[in-house]
Order: structure tokens, then sequence, then C-alpha cells
């Protein structure tokens, strides 16, 4: 189980972000398309993705910098952001955005009464996958954008749980033990 820091929801229109500074939700982008997210999307805290979540991407310069992406799957909707909860990580989306690797871990919410029984990536219906898939390709597209984000491949729980460990030494690393 991870704990979870959600920050948009898939009502959001406008992409919230935590600002690393003073510690407080605030407004990144309005989202440039009509896409939104479908699923819950935040980070897992204490995570950082560094040279080792960069090794785990081939063809990624660096890591992004940002704590470990993550989206989590509901059955029933959440519209609030802002929020901590516990998901099992089932899998994720090896992504590469600009030249930094730029993974978005997949869960699914703890005693979700639809989701609960799920335990890896290739459990989940395809079309979820693909939504999430397409998102985070066209997600920062606006007219006369070039953005460069691609999704390499999909991967499931245990190499998730890898991703996830290189995050939290990177973040070691970086920040000192985390508690």
């Amino acid at each position: 189980m991870i704990t979870a820091y959600i920050e948009i929801t898939p009502f959001d229109v406008v992409k919230y972000e935590v600002d690393k500074r003073t510690g407080y939700l605030q407004v990144d982008r309005p989202q440039q398309t009509s896409s939104s997210p479908p699923t819950l999307y935040g980070f897992i805290p204490r995570t950082y993705c560094g040279d080792r979540v960069r090794d785990l991407c081939p063809g990624a310069e660096v890591g992004d910098g940002d704590p470990m992406d993550v989206c989590v799957i509901s059955e029933r909707p959440i519209d609030r952001a802002d929020i901590l909860l516990t998901a099992r990580v089932v899998g994720g989306l090896q992504m590469i955005d600009g030249g930094e690797a730029d993974d978005k871990i997949v869960a699914v919410l703890r005693k979700d009464p639809i989701w609960n029984d799920v335990q890896d990536l290739v459990e989940l219906p395809p079309a979820l996958i693909d939504r999430l898939h397409h998102y985070f390709e066209t997600y920062k597209l606006h007219t006369g954008s070039d953005v460069a984000v691609n999704i390499q491949k999909r991967y499931g729980r245990e190499h998730a749980y890898r991703v996830i460990e290189a995050a939290m030494e990177d973040y070691d690393e970086k920040f000192g033990r985390s508690l």
C-alpha cells in the first residue's frame, strides 16, 4: 500500500500542483484541451524522480525532479483534491516528457468495492488504460504546441515497485532519510 496526495480529480478543468516552496496547492495551468484526467492524479509523498528513476527509463536524459506521479482508480467519484488516500499499486506507464523520465504509477483505492481484487495492470479494462495513455500523451497539447511526450510502455506491479523504490532512494539521497 502507498499513500497518495491527490492534486487533481477527473472533474477539474484546471491543473493544480503543490508549490514546492510553500507546500500549498496552487494553480499550475488551465487544461488546454477538453481532455480531463480519467482518474485521480497526484503524487507519492517522499519520492523524487532523479537518477535512479531515470536509469529505469531507457532514453530518458534525467529524472523530472518531481515526486513520483500516481493515478488512483476509484469506483465512486471523488471530486475533491488536496487529500491523502491509501491505494494499492498495480502498474504504471513509462513516460518521457521532454527528455525527462516522468512515469505514471497506476493504483487502485484501498477497500474499493469494484477494484479491490485487482492486483496487476493487465487486470484493468484496456479502455481505462488506453484513456490514461491518451490523456498523458496529449494533456500538454494546445494549438501551436510542439510537445515531446512519449509513453514507451505499460508495465505491471513488479516493475512499478522497482520504480517507486528507486524514487524513494532518490528522495533519500537528495533530502535525507525518509521518516
